[in-house]
């Protein structure tokens, strides 16, 4: 069994991650997803899709029947999404937020979940209405955090705002010795209905100036624009040109903006910011090399054709170069080929030096196009069904009669449970459903050259 040399210098490599953040005020998810989800832009090659909503249905009958099966957006998501090789990584939910990762199944071995968190700030810290959820992971060996958030509303609430953003972002530490403070993160990606609004100016100015498309009238009366110039710490995220419609508040079912009686400005309530850790400075007489870690805007669009909320979602699409700290899986699979429904599967394993394997970790049988990691066809222990092990080469086989006979290819993963995250992949593969030695029209079998 080959594979690459953990000493070869890992390349540079470019991922593609698109971000979702949408506030869908309790309604279920509209028929059409595709220009939400880019389905249609061949040209953008996704990798990873990052999707934050807020005020999903959190009825007390909703909430039970969440927790026994998937909630209808998570479900939706992964049906549109699984046929195209991207599986659910990881999830968390709080109330009416929730956060959703998806990756292409190639990345999976290179993508450690560290944690998750919800922290919440309603109700004086205690209540899940309003607060954040983070997803803590390790992206090809970088640390990078995502929050979805939901901040308190209205217009003279901006200070209380900031508070919840500051309290959000000092209740991200972690427990273990050896992850970094939120701060010294590679990468933290922030987005959700932040709820901030624009100041001073009056209802017909600023629907004016959106009708007519003079966002630049009023970007400086924008409170987190405001905030940013005076927060030093607010300052470090970074935000793409709000060159889009306000996406609050809409009367729903239409693009017209709120015709009630309170008639709410227009406003850019949901937002998406992005931090890249400080480089260290280079000596002055030291050419700079260039950045081994880098995040480029590529879109940053609200989607109008969606009507089912009050609120407009919100899309970032970026580039992420980066040069992998991690470039060899720690598990190499390799199915016994041919393999055919006429016995036991037979698997063969090797373990990187470095890694530390359980009794709990498994190794999953999957149909490519599976939804999550939960999705396997069988499993089996990895020291359950051993056939043989030595310091370089595991085999262990996965009983045949648990695996049903299909034309559709499969995948093995290996589940390390010290990590929680799968560590290693296979190729796709086809099981043959049968094998015959070709006969005569006398039944005599013919001689095999």
């Amino acid at each position: 069994m080959e594979a690459m040399n953990p000493r070869t210098e890992p390349r540079c490599r470019t991922l593609s991650i698109h971000v979702v953040t949408w506030n869908v005020a309790s309604a279920a998810p509209p028929p059409d997803l595709s220009d939400l989800l880019q389905l249609s832009n061949l040209n953008l090659n996704l990798d990873i899709y990052v999707i934050g909503l807020q005020e999903l249905n959190c009825g007390i009958m909703s909430l039970l029947s969440d927790t026994a099966f998937e909630d209808p957006w998570s479900s939706y998501f992964m049906d549109v999404l699984s046929p195209l090789s991207f599986v659910k990584v990881s999830s968390v939910r709080m109330q009416g937020l929730l956060l959703l990762i998806f990756a292409k199944y190639q990345h999976l071995p290179f993508i450690q979940v560290l944690s998750t968190k919800s922290t919440p700030t309603g109700l004086f810290g205690y209540w899940g209405n309003k607060g954040g959820v983070n997803i803590f992971l390790k992206l090809y060996g970088y640390y990078v955090s995502i929050i979805n958030c939901h901040l308190p509303p209205h217009m003279a609430n901006n200070d209380q705002r900031l508070e919840h953003f500051d309290r959000i972002l000092e209740m991200q530490n972690f427990e273990a010795q050896d992850i970094p403070n939120i701060l010294d993160h590679d990468l933290i990606l922030w987005f959700g209905d932040m709820n901030f609004r624009i100041e001073d100016f009056g209802l017909h100015f600023v629907r004016e100036s959106v009708r007519n498309q003079r966002y630049s009238d009023l970007w400086e009366k924008d409170q987190l624009s405001i905030a940013k110039r005076h927060d030093p710490l607010l300052r470090e995220f970074q935000e793409g040109s709000l060159l889009f419609p306000p996406t609050y508040k809409f009367d729903k079912n239409s693009n017209n903006y709120d015709t009630s009686e309170k008639k709410r400005k227009p406003a850019w309530t949901d937002r998406i910011l992005w931090r890249l850790k400080r480089q260290s400075q280079t000596n002055s007489h030291t050419p700079a090399l260039p950045a081994p870690f880098a995040l480029s805007l590529r879109s940053y669009v609200s989607h109008m054709v969606y009507t089912v909320s009050d609120h407009k979602p919100v899309t970032c699409t970026f580039d992420l170069e980066l040069k992998p700290l991690v470039s060899v899986p720690l598990i190499a699979l390799l199915p016994e080929v041919p393999c055919t429904m006429e016995s036991d599967m037979l698997i063969s394993y090797s373990l990187t030096t470095d890694f530390l394997s359980s009794p709990w970790d498994w190794i999953g049988l999957y149909k490519v196009g599976l939804r999550h990691i939960n999705d396997y066809v069988s499993y089996v222990w990895v020291r359950d069904n051993q056939v043989s092990f030595s310091d370089r080469l595991n085999q262990v086989y996965i009983n045949i009669s648990d695996i049903p006979e299909t034309e559709d290819p499969f995948l093995l993963f290996y589940y390390s449970n010290n990590l929680h995250s799968v560590v290693g992949i296979s190729k796709p593969f086809k099981i043959q459903p049968f094998s015959f030695l070709e006969e005569d029209p006398l039944d005599e079998a013919q001689p095999q050259i």
